[in-house]
C-alpha cells in the first residue's frame, strides 16, 4: 500500500508530538530522538499495510517507537550518556511538573515506558500490556515500582 503526500502528512501531523515525546522520553537527547521519529516514520511508509482504525494505528506507532528506541539504546555507544550533559529539554510540559518529568526521564526504561504510556497517553494497564508483550501483572507491579522509585527520588532519597 501506497501512501498520498496528503494521507501522509496527515497522520504524520497527528502522531509527530507523541512520538517525538515518547523517544525523548526514552533517549534523552534531541539527536537521537530526531534520527528515531524519521526511523518510525520511514517504517511506516514501508509498513504497506491498512490499519483496523486509528486506535490500531496510534498503537502500531507507540510500539515501533518504543522498539526503534530500545534497538538504539542497545547500541555500544549510547551507554552510560546522561540527561545531564545536554541542554535541551522540549517544554510540552508543564513547568510546575518538571521535577516529576526529570524523575521520569532519569527512570529505568522499564518504568518510563509504562508511566509515559499510562499518564501521559491514557491507556490503561491491560492495553499497555498488549503493545508491550507483558501480562498485565507485570505492568502493574512496573506502575507500582515507578511511584515508588519516583516519590524516593522526588523526596530526595528520603523515603
Amino acid at each position: 500500500m501506497s501512501y498520498s503526500d496528503r494521507e501522509f502528512i496527515s497522520t504524520y501531523n497527528r502522531y509527530i508530538d507523541m512520538i517525538y515525546r515518547l523517544c525523548f522520553s526514552i533517549l534523552k537527547n534531541r539527536e537521537d530522538t530526531e534520527d528515531a521519529v524519521q526511523s518510525v516514520f520511514i517504517r511506516y511508509l514501508k509498513y504497506g499495510k491498512k490499519f483496523e482504525n486509528e486506535r490500531h494505528e496510534k498503537a502500531w506507532f507507540i510500539v515501533t517507537s518504543s522498539n526503534i528506541c530500545k534497538d538504539m539504546l542497545r547500541q555500544s555507544w549510547r551507554h552510560n550518556i546522561r540527561i545531564e550533559t545536554y541542554d535541551f529539554i522540549p517544554h510540552t510540559e508543564n513547568p510546575a511538573d518538571s521535577d516529576i518529568y526529570m524523575a521520569i526521564l532519569d527512570s529505568p526504561y522499564k518504568y518510563k515506558a509504562v508511566v509515559y504510556l499510562y499518564y501521559y497517553e491514557g491507556y490503561k494497564t491491560h492495553e499497555i500490556a498488549e503493545m508491550l508483550h507483558k501480562p498485565s501483572s507485570t505492568i502493574r507491579n512496573h506502575l507500582t515500582e515507578a511511584r515508588r522509585h519516583l516519590k524516593k527520588i522526588l523526596d530526595g532519597g528520603n523515603s
